[in-house]
């Protein structure tokens, strides 16, 4: 089951009354009751009506990778190791100091998200269910938990996603009848807590995989996140055994053969798990745990700027390309249009790739050769030189992870968006934040294993425990997970965002004006002023 777009009839019908009501000559028309409403209250009065809620929150939950263009991409690629500005008219990390204020977009669009859309309806769940008049409409306390974990994990995923950029902040834990003017900011800790604590209840009774839908919460997506939330806790012990739950339950599995539509082809297993069709269980992939969901010619199939703007964004502009004759390239249907938002930097596209056997570096998942493509130009089919423009080299001509291509959105390769759907968490992931537990508690042996399972699926050189690091589990995490984690939380999370982008950043402005406060977001200045019964104090240096 995808994901639909949420029903607009109630706003509809709404405005429709309104026009009505300014017509009337009778009165007692604005006495009126509307024989239909899709307002909570009259939605979550059955399990029907529950579900038909909880496709809402998922719907939702996808607005933080479709709400717009690139919010998604500038939030967690360029400005950090393995991400930078590719054309010159792009400016976002170029300069930390000028871009990185309170009235920066994304750190509006993201609190708004979370604030706005994600902790509202997630709480809105959670006090219906809980009613006493809803006592009636549930099978069992089973089913009715069930919903409840669901909204929980919601909660717990905007809690932590608000905790990773901007560190402590409000806990939202309820939905108010009447504006609410002195939120406080709680300490990170605190915030990280309430999570847990959510993910703790939803663990318990979210359903295992294979009972669930493609896009909604399983169990195993609450064990994996619940694995972050520890860590982040410094509760290493626990995040073993939470990561564990998942790895060890039976229902997962790190994929090492062939599968689905595309295993008749050439490529490789790594290849096969980006294949358009291949990110549910429902193709034969055990690996993944909670996938947005896309699909083409279907209302909200795309979520609110309709499809996954991966390539738009990350893909090189090479349709700016023209043969020595002066004839451009076209957009094909394999590699969309690009418009070079985002690039790798020199540290993602080739210092990590220093084994030769490692399939995620194939050529069927990084594409580094390109080829005039217009029909039309003699040169058609033949290897594009390399160029020594730096518009050409930064923005049309990179190299990329070619995880991102995949079918066009609604049959048009023109808008640079697919029909592809997007891993949120799979089990490589997992077994890298087990690592992680496992080095943070000083079992370096059983980190090194859980790292060499996803080398020796990738065939990669096994390592020794010695050679275990933060700094190696972040190039392990950037190899199997490039252009796929939300980079930037993860660096903010572990701490080493100011470091890495120092070392690795490709842009020499984007190196020497980071400050040490950038290791967090500033506070939304909008969220400041609205919030006048109490202060909300901004964080340091902004």
């Amino acid at each position: 089951m995808k994901i639909f777009k949420r029903n607009n009839i109630g706003k509809k019908a709404f405005g429709m009354c309104f026009l009505a009501m300014m017509f009337s000559c009778n009165d007692d028309f604005l006495y009126e009751e509307p024989l239909s409403s899709l307002s909570a209250d009259n939605t979550l009065v059955s399990v029907a009506g529950f579900q038909t809620y909880m496709t809402g929150l998922s719907w939702a939950a996808r607005e933080e990778y479709a709400q717009d263009d690139n919010t998604f991409f500038i939030t967690n690629f360029p400005g950090t190791d393995v991400g930078e500005d590719a054309g010159a008219e792009y400016f976002t990390y170029r300069n930390w100091i000028s871009y990185l204020t309170s009235v920066t977009p994304e750190v509006n669009r993201n609190w708004n998200w979370a604030y706005g859309t994600m902790l509202p309806q997630a709480n809105t769940v959670i006090v219906h269910a809980n009613k006493d008049e809803n006592k009636g409409i549930w099978a069992n306390t089973e089913q009715k938990n069930a919903v409840i974990a669901e909204a929980k994990f919601y909660r717990a995923y905007a809690h932590n996603f608000l905790a990773n950029l901007y560190g402590g902040v409000p806990i939202v834990d309820t939905i108010l009848n009447v504006p609410k003017y002195d939120y406080e900011r709680q300490e990170r800790q605190k915030v990280y807590e309430f999570a847990k604590n959510d993910l703790e209840f939803a663990s318990k009774w979210l359903p295992t995989a294979g009972k669930t839908t493609p896009g909604r919460i399983s169990k195993g997506a609450a064990d994996h996140l619940l694995t972050e939330l520890y860590i982040s806790l410094g509760q290493f012990d626990k995040a073993i055994e939470s990561a564990s739950r998942v790895i060890e339950s039976g229902d997962y599995k790190l994929m090492t053969s062939r599968f689905g539509k595309s295993q008749g082809q050439p490529g490789d297993v790594f290849s096969d798990l980006f294949k358009d069709g291949n990110f549910n269980r429902n193709s034969g992939n055990l690996e993944s745990i909670y996938v947005w969901q896309f699909e083409s010619f279907t209302a909200g199939g795309g979520g609110t700027r309709d499809g996954n703007a991966a390539v738009r964004n990350i893909g090189p502009f090479y349709v700016k390309i023209s043969d020595p004759n002066g004839i451009p390239n076209i957009p094909s249907n394999e590699m969309g249009r690009g418009v070079g938002r985002v690039r790798g930097t020199i540290y993602s596209l080739y210092e990590i790739w220093n084994d030769k056997n490692d399939i995620r570096n194939s050529q069927y998942n990084m594409r580094r050769d390109f080829y005039f493509n217009n029909p039309q130009s003699t040169f058609f089919g033949k290897l594009i030189p390399k160029s020594s423009s730096a518009e050409d080299t930064l923005r049309s001509l990179y190299s990329y992870p070619r995880k991102i291509e995949g079918e066009p959105w609604n049959a048009n390769n023109t808008s640079g968006r697919t029909s592809k759907d997007v891993y949120v968490y799979r089990l490589a992931e997992t077994y890298l934040l087990r690592a992680e537990a496992y080095f943070r508690s000083g079992n370096l042996d059983k980190a090194a294993a859980d790292l060499n399972a996803l080398r020796a699926r990738s065939n990669a050189r096994l390592i020794t425990s010695s050679e275990v690091s933060i700094d190696f589990i972040l190039d392990e995490r950037a190899r199997e997970l490039l252009f796929e984690e939300p980079r930037r939380r993860t660096l903010i999370r572990m701490g080493k965002l100011v470091e890495r982008v120092r070392k690795y950043g490709l842009l020499e402005s984007s190196r020497n004006t980071i400050q040490d406060y950038n290791q967090l977001w500033p506070i939304p200045q909008v969220a400041i002023d609205a919030n006048f019964g109490k202060e909300l104090q901004q964080n340091s240096g902004y």
